[in-house]
């Protein structure tokens, strides 16, 4: 195969023959374009043929588990990608259309290495990617992925004889089977199942009723074209229906899942919606008293309240804050014997003996369910009320074009870093530190904070703020935040604000 190019017109012959990538589709710990006019199909074909070539440099067993989320092009685009993997000469086991957590499960279901999830994640329809790994339950990380790069952008292929194709039935039955068990609820429960007629749709409403939950659907038609909303339950569109449906039915709860099912998000019984690092902290609660002195991860936009809350103290937890990023993540869980892990997009990682460790919404929404089981006499907005009060802004996102962004996130970090060092206030209070170990977050004295760091998945900077005091508070660590990044001209407006 061909040096991939870097650009390539549609609608030419050139197009239909060579192979196109765009650089900057190679994220931190995803590949993600858009298609077609970052990413072609020979393109495709050409990652896999670098990921398969990748396998056989790194020694993995030449067996990869393949699946495809519900959008109208990823049939074609995990097609073309086998196409590559099997010029490699790689053992292709196709599990079919799936959630990216059935895929990392077929890992160890079929008991193969090596997983290729084609999905666009939570983005919307016109994205596409895919998500990979070689040693579960974890996924590629920065130099995995600067490796695959690397390969594939220099045409560095290897192909090789032996490369077959298996279509793989069962493997979403095993996965739903995997996720209920015996479990039955012994409360009664009404669940508003959000899926925005993404690929969730498929599992969510039969997971929900083989526990005995009473299920109040809510767009759980499947339809890639995704007629109501992008399904992201870290959007405010998805949260805002999600608890009209639950104020309109009475319902117990809302659960809302991402376009691969591997993220999940939680309106209570009052239409509350929950920010996920939050419940995140009354997970935590819960499982530290069947599991005293467990250590869980949060990523370094999540409430301060994993290492502040007096509840998770006093049942021992050992609070650790990390890099934000699925693949970062799984990482320092499984490093460090984790229990958990939590992020505050929705992506929590629940290891032995509860799940595998991978990110998985379905896994939440079944745990959440125990939760509730275990707390009969409590309501989901008990457990929201239990919590110390806080006041956080929704993870906001200002344009930065993939090619700057980093360079201007090392620019605010040190203005940040700056600010720290000469002792100026923040939000009219003393700053404490910056942690940098992802962008820069910035504690005041009184532990409340604001982050600015990249996405890694998408032309954007990344802003969280939150008080333990006020709103007022907030919306002022939120100002100075914003004062800070205004000062670099080329960051555009925000896709939602406070």
């Amino acid at each position: 195969m061909t040096k991939p190019l870097a650009e390539v017109t549609p609608n030419t012959w050139s197009f239909l023959r060579d192979p196109m990538i765009k650089p900057t589709g190679f994220r931190e710990y995803d590949a993600r374009w858009k298609y077609p006019d970052e990413i072609n199909l020979p393109g495709m074909t050409a990652l896999g043929l670098g990921l398969g070539t990748q396998m056989h440099r790194r020694g993995i067993e030449p067996v990869i588990a393949v699946g495809n989320d519900y959008r109208d092009y990823s049939l074609a685009i995990k097609n073309a990608l086998i196409l590559g993997l099997m010029q490699a000469g790689i053992q292709v086991k196709d599990i079919g259309p799936a959630l990216s957590p059935m895929a990392y499960f077929a890992q160890f279901h079929l008991d193969v290495p090596a997983v290729a999830m084609v999905t666009a994640s939570h983005n919307p329809n016109g994205w596409t990617g895919v998500k990979m790994g070689f040693e579960r339950p974890l996924t590629h990380g920065p130099d995995e992925m600067a490796e695959l790069r690397d390969i594939v952008l220099s045409g560095d292929f290897e192909t090789r004889p032996g490369g077959t194709y298996e279509f793989v039935e069962g493997v979403r039955e095993a996965y739903i089977d995997d996720l209920v068990g015996d479990f039955r609820m012994s409360r009664p429960l009404k669940v508003v199942c959000a899926t925005g007629n993404g690929t969730a749709s498929a599992f969510a409403p039969e997971i929900f009723e083989r526990m005995g939950v009473e299920v109040v659907p809510s767009h759980n038609r499947l339809d890639y074209t995704f007629p109501n909303y992008n399904p992201n339950p870290e959007a405010m569109e998805m949260l805002h229906d999600m608890a009209a449906t639950v104020k309109a039915t009475d319902a117990d709860l809302a659960l809302g899942f991402d376009g691969d099912g591997d993220r999940c998000g939680v309106v209570d019984d009052e239409g509350e919606e929950i920010f996920a690092d939050k419940v995140g902290v009354i997970m935590a609660r819960d499982l530290s008293k069947l599991h005293p002195n467990a250590t869980f991860v949060a990523d370094v936009k999540s409430t301060g309240l994993f290492a502040a809350d007096p509840e998770l103290q006093k049942n021992g937890v050992t609070a650790v804050y990390w890099k934000t990023g699925h693949s970062h993540m799984k990482r320092r869980v499984k490093e460090i014997g984790a229990l958990a892990g939590f992020e505050k997009s929705g992506h929590y990682f629940l290891a032995e003996p509860i799940g595998r460790g991978y990110d998985c919404g379905m896994r939440v929404a079944v745990e959440i369910c125990k939760l509730m089981d275990r707390n009969p006499d409590k309501s989901m907005s008990d457990l929201r009320k239990a919590l110390p009060k806080t006041w956080s802004t929704p993870t906001m996102s200002p344009y930065a074009a993939d090619t700057e962004k980093y360079d201007i996130l090392a620019r605010l970090v040190d203005k940040l870093v700056a600010k720290h060092e000469a002792g100026e206030s923040f939000a009219g209070r003393a700053i404490k530190e910056v942690v940098t170990v992802n962008g820069a977050r910035v504690i005041l004295d009184n532990g409340s904070w604001g982050l600015v760091r990249a996405s890694s998945n998408t032309p954007n900077l990344v802003v969280v703020c939150e008080s333990s005091e006020s709103e007022q508070e907030m919306r002022a660590i939120f100002a100075d935040i914003d004062a800070v990044i205004r000062t670099e001209p080329a960051v555009g407006d925000y896709d939602q604000t406070i």
